[in-house]
Order: structure tokens, then C-alpha cells, then sequence
């Protein structure tokens, strides 16, 4: 099964690391990665820039609104995310242990189960 391994912390105290202290992190985080990877099960995987980067379109108008910054304030924001390939969410879970040692600090990881959705496979209206 995919899961979806969702990172979210607090960004302005992720923000506020040295260089060397990211790069050190990253490192960490790159072993718990290459474990999953050499069994060929890891997917994408994406560091997301900083909320004030980020553009929200609110739907449930009768014309959605587009606005500046994330859809909420809160404590923790999403801040990336892994794509991982296991047989259980146990499997998951272990994945996600592993991030969190290698990773300083607060926070946390949230596994959610993919449903693949491909649209290529859907032919278009009077194909």
C-alpha cells in the first residue's frame, strides 16, 4: 500500500536554523531515505517552501477567492511530505519513527493511506 508520510512543525522554528544545523538535519533525514529507497519503496519526496510563499484558492463561493498565504493559522504547517511504498501501516509507522529521530525538535508525522488517481487513463468526453 502507499502512504503518505505528511511532516508538519512549527516553520518559523525550522526557519530559524543555521545553515549548518539544516544541513546536518537533511543528512539525518537522507539515511532514514536511502534505507527505504535501496528496497526500491520510497517515492517522491518534497520540502515545501515557507507558508508566506503559498497561495490559497477558497472554494464554496460562487466564485472561488485566491489569497495569499496558507488556508489557516496554525501552531505546525505542513512542511513536506514522503511518498512510501509498505505492506502495513506498521511498515509506515516504523518509517515514520525513523524520520522523527533523525529529525530535532517538535512536530510531528501524519501516515495517511494513497489512493492513486490517474487521469491519463480516463479517456476525455467523445474519445
Amino acid at each position: 500500500m502507499l502512504y503518505a508520510v505528511l511532516c508538519y512543525n512549527d516553520e518559523n522554528a525550522v526557519g530559524a536554523w543555521t545553515k549548518e544545523e539544516d544541513d546536518a538535519c537533511m543528512a539525518q533525514l537522507a539515511i532514514v531515505q536511502d534505507k527505504v529507497a535501496a528496497k526500491n519503496r520510497l517515492g517522491p519526496v518534497a520540502r515545501l517552501l515557507p507558508t508566506t510563499s503559498a497561495t490559497t484558492l477558497r472554494k464554496g463561493r460562487e466564485e472561488p477567492l485566491v489569497i495569499d498565504g496558507p488556508f489557516a493559522e496554525t501552531k505546525e504547517q505542513l512542511l513536506g511530505f514522503y511518498m512510501v511504498d509498505c505492506d502495513t501501516l506498521d511498515e509506515a509507522l516504523d518509517f515514520a519513527r525513523d524520520l522523527a529521530k533523525a529529525n530535532p525538535g517538535g512536530g510531528s508525522y501524519e501516515i495517511r493511506p494513497v489512493r492513486t488517481y490517474r487521469p491519463s487513463r480516463i479517456k476525455a468526453a467523445g474519445s
